[in-house]
């Protein structure tokens, strides 16, 4: 059984975060093209963001430590450490409104 500290991985992403010119970190917790599900842990510094994109068919987004934006068209979801978001299936961007971190898990 494969167990990861979430808390662990989200720190060491963040400073990783923090030194990148992108502001951005990710690394994959879960998944790949052998698995139908992936998990993906994303770390942003304070104001970064991750530019508008398609949804895909299934996901969810659950914060980890920090505070982010998710806007879908004219719909805004702010959300902090702990909470759960199934993401809407339209184009949308996520904004990090301090260091955060999150868990992206898409259905493939």
């Amino acid at each position: 059984m494969d167990s990861t500290s979430l808390t662990t991985l989200a720190a060491a992403q963040l400073e990783k975060a923090r030194e990148a010119s992108s502001g951005r970190a990710s690394v994959t917790v879960y998944g790949g093209q052998e698995h139908r599900l992936r998990q993906t842990l994303i770390a942003l510094r304070e104001g970064e963001r991750l530019g508008e994109h398609d949804a895909p068919e299934e996901a969810t987004l659950q914060v980890l430590q920090g505070e982010v934006a998710l806007h879908a068209g004219t719909d805004t979801w702010r959300g902090g450490a702990g909470d759960h978001l199934v993401i809407p299936p339209q184009r949308h961007d996520l904004e990090a409104l301090s260091d955060a971190a999150v868990l992206l898990t898409v259905a493939t």
